[in-house]
């Protein structure tokens, strides 16, 4: 019953969300900072992970390639795959769970805390639309596109890690990126950015909007909202995966 409670809640939170705005340039102004801080302060992270990830990638698809049968381009095609289908989107998006969720959950669990939320609606200010839209409109604004650079990263990580260890050259990596392309991977792979990103963004801002007592209890509702986000990312990449790729042939 709690479950089905705290769904409901979560849903009742979402609907009021959507309200006529007091004061729009005021909602603007918010929404560029929840842009700011969600899609640069999460860029250097995003870079790091992105940059490895395909060049551990590639280095481990050129291990287990040892067959001289199998042309060395497959590497890059295999890394090219693999980091636009699973690891840009998917893993990307667990790290800023962690990172994304815990500030908006902490953020908004601090207001309530302390009693801001409560003057806003004093001061009859619509606070789901005013705090809360913005981060989620700013998370599907930013994340897919932070998924978009960490595609990009990947595979010139990997093709970094395979010319610097003498594996294979710039030329056939860049052939074998380029081998059977299809653009439905990457529709894909946005489709999953969009959807991780509300995930991300709202169950965090659920728990930390109705927080209640004081700073130990904002941690707590950090960490589920952390672990639930990531959960729930995990559970809908299975569902996507499901429903989008099952019938490609």
């Amino acid at each position: 019953m709690t479950l089905f409670t705290e769904f409901g809640r979560y849903l009742l939170m979402i609907k009021g969300m959507f309200s006529k705005p007091e004061n729009f340039k005021m909602y603007w102004k918010e929404l560029m900072h929840q842009c700011s801080e969600i899609g640069l302060g999460s860029l250097g992270i995003v870079v790091i992970i992105s940059v490895f990830m395909g060049a551990v990638s590639a280095l481990q698809t050129a291990y287990q390639l040892v067959s001289d049968f199998v042309p060395k381009s497959t590497i890059a095609t295999i890394v090219r795959d693999t980091v636009i289908l699973e690891f840009a989107p998917t893993l990307v998006c667990i790290v800023l769970a962690g990172v994304v969720g815990s500030k908006i959950a902490s953020e908004l669990g601090n207001m309530r805390v302390t009693e801001q939320i409560d003057a806003l609606e004093i001061m009859g200010i619509n606070t789901k639309s005013y705090l809360v839209l913005p981060k989620i409109m700013a998370s599907m604004i930013m994340i897919p596109l932070l998924v978009v650079i960490s595609m990009g990263l990947g595979i010139y990580g990997g093709r970094m890690a395979v010319v610097l260890s003498d594996v294979m050259s710039s030329n056939e990596f860049e052939k074998g990126v380029l081998e059977n392309f299809m653009g439905y991977n990457v529709f894909f792979a946005l489709v999953k950015g969009y959807t991780f990103a509300f995930i991300i963004s709202s169950i965090p801002a659920y728990y930390g909007y109705y927080v209640q007592g004081g700073a130990l209890e904002i941690g707590r509702a950090s960490t589920k909202a952390v672990v639930v986000s990531c959960v729930a990312v995990l559970f809908a990449d299975y569902i996507l995966a499901a429903l989008m790729l099952s019938n490609i042939k």
